[in-house]
């Protein structure tokens, strides 16, 4: 009996599995520009779209929030050998008279040894008081102990003498070629001279930023900064801690994109244009370009002046859309800077849904024609 020979699967068949596999829930990398734009209707959700141009792009632009504070600025060059709390000093004191305040019957000078500076920077020196030692040179210390004595007896002779302590010393750690306590030298007295002496920065210049601490304030501000403005090579002060450490800004990458991750920032000012490139740019398959999203939150103040209201309250969730097809597109992705924590989603075409059917159609097609094939010749 002759076997029954099945029919062939014909392009129009395919066409037929495809449209019934089209009702069917496909995977895909997220919601579509459609069902975005629906959703920034939705009250509930409390988002709003915003179609990125040139003026919106400069509105949202970010202000620069780094640079040092006055009391950075501020500060003037202090000498290599001031003095500092916990340092041991000496004291020798001559006195022009018989009998003096200090020495004894006979003696001309008396020493005072390990005078040392209390936290709160003073010395007790007997018939002078307490003085305010820290932050004074041995000369200026010297001077003043002379006027505090010179009162009770007549033309004395100071030397001061630090005996212990390593004077006014800064710790350099991070991004550097060695990392340490330096002290602060005639050649190091500013920023710039005591990074070189701790071998020069190790990160790239363009993610480096410089962290400097002083008595509880906190001022950072870009390396690049420290090459272009001289004000910002700041006088050091004993006790600052100086911290290089790379750019910790961040954005999401998501969807229609060759390769979606979390990406550090690799320059000071990323465009989204720039941004959407570091990971591979736009997928040419499934990409839909009219359909990419910059999701963030932002201030009522931002959010009012971009919506051009008043009523807003609160951080306020924000999709700024960009249309990759027009030329104008093209500039406003160009002028949009890109804010850390930002998530850059690219939403996939309809076709590129379509394609995928097609290609879930043409792959069970070809596997059941193997399957015949397998079959008729058994």
């Amino acid at each position: 009996m002759q076997r029954q020979r099945t029919a062939r699967p014909t392009f129009a068949r395919v066409l037929l599995l495809a449209a019934a596999l089209s009702g069917c829930s496909l995977p895909r990398s997220g919601p579509t520009a459609g069902n975005i734009r629906a959703g920034g209707h939705d009250a509930e959700l409390g988002m709003h779209l915003v179609d990125v141009t040139p003026a919106i792009a400069a509105e949202v632009r970010p202000a620069e929030a780094l640079g040092f504070g006055p009391e950075f600025l501020n500060a003037s060059t202090i000498s290599p050998d001031t003095i500092n709390p916990g340092d041991t000093l000496s004291v020798r004191v001559w006195e022009n008279v018989e009998t003096g305040l200090l020495t004894g019957v006979g003696q001309k000078a008396t020493t005072i040894d390990a005078l040392q500076v209390d936290q709160s920077g003073d010395i007790f020196v007997p018939y002078a008081g307490r003085i305010k030692a820290a932050g004074q040179s041995p000369e200026q210390l010297r001077q003043s102990i002379t006027e505090s004595i010179s009162t009770q007896t007549p033309d004395p002779q100071v030397e001061v003498r630090r005996t212990a302590g390593d004077g006014s010393t800064v710790s350099v750690m991070g991004g550097v070629k060695t990392s340490g306590v330096y002290p602060i030298e005639a050649p190091t007295q500013r920023l710039s001279s005591m990074l070189a002496l701790a071998g020069g920065v190790t990160i790239v210049p363009d993610i480096a930023q410089i962290k400097m601490e002083r008595r509880g304030k906190i001022g950072r501000i870009w390396l690049q900064d420290l090459y272009d403005d001289p004000k910002d090579d700041v006088a050091l002060r004993g006790g600052d801690r100086i911290i290089v450490e790379e750019d910790r800004r961040s954005f999401t990458a998501l969807g229609a994109t060759t390769g979606q991750a979390r990406v550090p920032f690799n320059k000071r000012t990323m465009t989204a244009i720039e941004a959407i490139a570091t990971v591979g740019g736009l997928d040419g398959r499934v990409a839909d370009p009219t359909g990419v999203f910059i999701f963030r939150d932002e201030s009522a103040d931002v959010a009012n002046q971009v919506l051009g209201r008043t009523d807003l309250v609160g951080p306020q969730r924000m999709a700024y859309v960009l249309n990759f097809s027009k030329p104008d597109g093209l500039f406003s992705a160009r002028d949009f800077i890109i804010r850390d924590e930002d998530t850059v989603y690219i939403t996939e075409a309809p076709l590129g849904s379509w394609t995928r059917v097609i290609a879930v159609a043409t792959a069970a097609v070809v596997l059941t024609r193997t399957a015949q094939l397998a079959s008729e010749q058994r």
